[in-house]
C-alpha cells in the first residue's frame, strides 16, 4: 500500500510539473484586456438620475479604475455646478419679479 501511494504521488507531482513547465512557447494564460467604461454618461444631453443609476464602473486589481472614476466625478460636478448656477439665476429672477410686483401693488394703493 505504501508503494502504491508513493508511486501515485510521484506521478501526480510529475504531471503537475510537466503541465506548468512544459508549456513550451505558448503562454499558459493569455493577457486579459483591461475593462473599459462600457456606457459612459451621455454627452449630448444633461445627466439625469437614470444615467447615474445605470452607470457601472469597471473594476481594477485594487478597486475601481481611478481614471474612469475621475471622469465621472468631473462630469457630475460640472453638471451640478451648472444646475446650481441656473437655480440661483431663476431664484434671483423670481425675487426681482416679486419685488417689482410688490412695488407695483404699493403704487396702486
Amino acid at each position: 500500500m505504501f508503494w502504491f501511494l508513493l508511486i501515485t504521488m510521484v506521478v501526480v507531482v510529475a504531471a503537475v510539473t510537466l503541465a506548468v513547465v512544459g508549456g513550451g512557447d505558448s503562454e499558459v494564460l493569455p493577457d486579459a484586456a483591461p475593462e473599459q467604461l462600457v456606457d459612459p454618461l451621455p454627452l449630448s444631453r444633461p445627466v439625469d438620475r437614470s444615467d447615474v443609476e445605470a452607470l457601472r464602473l469597471p473594476v481594477a486589481a485594487r478597486g475601481y479604475r481611478m481614471e474612469d472614476v475621475d471622469d465621472v466625478l468631473d462630469r457630475l460636478a460640472a453638471e451640478l455646478a451648472e444646475r446650481d448656477a441656473r437655480i440661483a439665476e431663476l431664484e434671483a429672477a423670481l425675487a426681482g419679479a416679486s419685488a417689482s410686483r410688490e412695488t407695483a401693488e404699493g403704487d396702486e394703493r
